[in-house]
């Protein structure tokens, strides 16, 4: 769960001497619905009613079995933590927190704020030495604030038991990380919710955090519902936000040169200029950046990223749809952002979120001879408006993942360009998952033969159409190794031919999960039971099934 390197050296007579259990793995079952009368026997009034009378006591047991299942889990979960804060206390016999590597303080905080964390699990929780970290949790509108308070005052308790700690993840606050990065001499992975707590740290993890090559930050002065109390946040001025680009660019100055490989934000962020440029002081050794949603006005100077040439994976993402054409508008900016692209030789995962003119990026990065991509996933608009994009993907034979989504169509394509991005897709020989099924409402059962006999390594399959029908099964049949096969056009697939396709499944299969989303024929219950028995029997898999009209729904 949130720590690793520990079961090992936790032994269950120790925690049974502590009233502790480790928890479980695995998901909950749903609680099963028990208002059908199929099966219900053909008697008289009486036996009838004697057999629901049973069947509810029956059914009341089950969902009190399954409720307390629930319980009984928090309640493992809570132990767990109990423990680690306990050991880090020195309070148990063997000092488990000495061998955390990873401590996932959101994982605390999810407890904390679980449905089922009340009552008496709360009290058992905070009862004896852990009484000291209780601030009132009201289970109401701001029991967040309280969570916050909670996790770093019991995150202080356990960093100064974790010699061996590589990895940190949580809502910890400024005042707080100050006080705990001299304990963190071998972090590697930095990931905190606010961009706020590691400002005028840099120096301190200079000094003391050597090996840092890891920052994530999910959110950008947004944690607006911590601001309420400033007994546990202090608020943030609206200069200090209107200059964060700044401040956070001042801390990523201060770090070592070339030490950090990756660099991640999640959320919305003030991510500007000034950061952008920071970055080029790691631009050697950064491998990874991924900047997910970025303000419209940055768009234009990513290409401050230029000294970034060794990245092997790069993301760029832009808030809500921006009709800006990056092209157009910013000539230079795009052509000096097609400059960097071309530089970035190592380059092997790609992913671009509602970007202007990425098409446009894109097709002539393509082009380079020298770039050759394992991964690509493109969200936004223009996708069958760029011929030359289209085009360009056939270059890409490298291409094992390939997924592309398109966003906000304005205006008529045209359905040549349909046919040449089928052409270009059949040349990717390497494909192993393959996604548009949010592109192609217009595929045929030619189109989908086409691609399935050119791309045989397929585990993964998503697809759209049109008017899908039987014809495809053969081509399909030939994917040995297909593990994922997910339709959501209309069908018109018959019970036949679906199970003459799961006979001609072979060993690669096994596991096989056959997704029909939006069927125009006619399946009855029986011959989805067949269809289901034949594919769990031939090779392991599943078969669903979503009727295109009304709301019948049927998962087997």
């Amino acid at each position: 769960m949130a720590l690793t390197n520990l079961y090992r050296y936790a032994t269950h007579q120790d925690l049974k001497r502590h009233g502790l259990i480790w928890p479980c793995v695995g998901n909950l079952a749903p609680v099963a619905d028990c208002d059908s009368d199929e099966g219900v026997p053909a008697r008289d009034k009486c036996g009838r009613m004697e057999y629901h009378v049973t069947r509810l006591a029956q059914e009341k047991h089950t969902r009190g079995k399954k409720l307390s299942r629930r319980e009984q889990y928090i309640k493992e979960w809570a132990s767990l933590w109990r423990t680690i804060i306990l050991s880090s206390l020195g309070k148990t016999l063997y000092p488990y927190s000495q061998y955390i590597r990873t401590l996932n303080l959101r994982n605390l905080e999810q407890l904390l704020l679980h449905s089922k964390f009340e009552a008496n699990i709360r009290k058992d929780f905070f009862q004896g030495d852990l009484a000291q970290f209780n601030v009132g949790m009201r289970f109401c509108a701001w029991d967040l604030l309280s969570a916050v308070a909670i996790i770093n005052s019991i995150g202080e308790v356990i960093t100064k038991q974790t010699p061996l700690l590589e990895e940190l993840t949580g809502k910890v606050r400024e005042i707080t990380l100050s006080r705990w990065i001299s304990r963190f001499q071998r972090l590697t992975h930095l990931e905190l919710w606010d961009s706020a707590a590691i400002e005028g740290n840099g120096n301190l993890i200079r000094l003391h955090c050597p090996s840092l090559k890891r920052l994530v930050f999910w959110d950008w002065y947004s944690s607006n519902l911590l601001r309420f109390l400033p007994r546990l946040i202090t608020p943030l001025s609206p200069r200090k936000q209107r200059n964060s680009d700044r401040n956070l660019a001042e801390c990523l100055n201060e770090l070592r040169p070339q030490s950090l490989e990756s660099f991640t934000t999640v959320g919305k962020s003030r991510f500007g200029p000034h950061c952008l440029r920071a970055l080029s002081c790691h631009g050697e050794s950064l491998l990874e950046v991924k900047l997910k949603m970025l303000r419209p006005k940055t768009i234009p100077k990513v290409w401050l990223l230029n000294c970034c040439t060794n990245l092997v994976s790069l993301s760029l993402g832009v808030r809500g749809m921006v009709i800006t054409d990056l092209e157009e508008t910013h000539s230079d900016a795009f052509l000096r952002t097609i400059a960097w692209l071309k530089e970035c030789k190592n380059l092997r995962t790609l992913a671009f979120t509602r970007f202007p003119s990425a098409t446009a990026l894109m097709a002539t990065v393509f082009l380079e001879n020298s770039i050759q991509l394992t991964s690509l996933i493109y969200v936004g608009p223009e996708l069958l408006y760029d011929e030359k994009f289209v085009r360009s993907l056939a270059n890409q034979t490298s291409l094992e993942l390939l997924s592309l989504e398109e966003e906000g169509l304005t205006s008529e394509w045209n359905p040549k360009t349909l046919d040449i991005l089928v052409e270009s897709l059949s040349k990717l020989v390497n494909l192993m998952e393959l996604d548009v099924i949010a592109v192609f409402d217009s595929l045929t059962d030619l189109h989908i033969a086409r691609l399935t006999s050119s791309l045989s390594k397929l585990e993964v399959l998503s697809i759209d159409g049109d008017d899908i029908s039987d014809d495809i099964w053969d081509a399909v049949a030939s994917l040995r190794s297909l593990q994922i096969l997910q339709f959501s056009a209309n069908t018109y697939f018959t019970a036949s031919g679906i199970l003459d396709f799961i006979e001609r499944l072979v060993p690669g299969n096994k596991g096989l999960v056959l997704d029909v989303m939006s069927s125009k024929s006619e399946l009855s219950r029986k011959e989805q039971g067949l269809i289901q028995e034949k594919i769990a029997k031939k090779v392991g898999g599943v078969f669903e099934f979503v009727r295109s009209r009304g709301n019948t729904c049927m998962t087997l």
